[in-house]
């Protein structure tokens, strides 16, 4: 009975040595499987934007060049990384279809976390709580501080495509009239020359766009009328999401992140 006791006993140690290389060598494989390793190895990230959405991210017509919060942000996270990063010019409207077809490995430039977009792709730890809030001429300020000042007929709210802007203007507002234009960087000149009353945008761009263009005031930004999230958007990767979530962990507590915010909205 010892004796086959200690038989059992070798068998059993045997297998979970085997078990132990087994595990191992499927970890050491998934690891080098893994999307971060295949940055590093390469060495470039591709880095998707719209290039219309200050303050984080815009295309300069003039010089070709991205600039904003979440390029200064991509760069240091390629310097973190140490690669280089390659910009990629997306959409709003295409913007998953551009992801999904593998055109870039991170979508960022004020990409608002939503659980649509998030069952085709992980997102990173949040950057900015956001929300959506109206932004209009300083003289009709008071006319429009609630949806239901808004959604009546005759008001005219202009929307651009394929965002969450659109999503929230077509499910909210059934009454007033809602046009959709196109250009997002021109789109605020539209209310400051009279052509609509209102936007409905993300909270911190209206605060921008007010300082852009003094005629517009942001209402409430500090109160939206909605609680969103803004994050990276990275292809199912356990191992590249854990390392954009440590580094962006980092650098929101190291001064990285602040630093480059108030560059850009101070």
């Amino acid at each position: 009975m010892d004796h086959l006791r200690r038989r059992l006993s070798g068998f059993f140690c045997l297998l979970a040595v085997l078990s132990l290389v087994l595990f191992s060598t499927g970890a050491l494989a998934a690891q080098a499987d893994s999307l971060l390793d295949g940055i590093m190895q390469r060495g470039h990230i591709l880095v998707g934007m719209t290039g219309d959405y200050k303050p984080f991210t815009y295309l300069d017509p003039a010089t070709g060049k991205f600039e904003g919060i979440d390029v200064d942000m991509a760069l240091a996270m390629g310097k973190a990384l140490g690669v280089e990063v390659r910009f990629v010019k997306t959409s709003w409207p295409t913007l998953m279809k551009d992801f999904e077809a593998g055109k870039f490995e991170l979508g960022a430039g004020g990409i608002s976390i939503n659980l649509e977009r998030q069952k085709k792709g992980f997102f990173s730890i949040p950057i900015l709580v956001d929300g959506k809030t109206p932004i209009t001429r300083k003289e009709n300020v008071n006319k429009f501080q609630t949806l239901e000042q808004i959604d009546q007929p005759g008001v005219r709210v202009i929307v651009n495509p394929g965002g969450t802007n659109e999503k929230f203007a077509r499910a909210r507002l059934k009454k007033a009239t809602l046009t959709v234009y196109r250009d997002n960087v021109t789109i605020f000149d539209q209310i400051v020359q009279g052509h609509a009353d209102l936007m409905i945008t993300d909270a911190i761009e209206t605060v921008l766009q007010q300082k852009l263009r003094p005629e517009l005031a942001a209402v409430h930004p500090d109160k939206p009328f909605t609680y969103s999230e803004k994050g990276y958007l990275m292809p199912r990767d356990v191992v590249f999401k854990m390392w954009v979530d440590q580094w962006l962990h980092m650098a929101m507590n190291d001064g990285t992140y602040r630093r480059i915010y108030d560059k850009w909205l101070k």
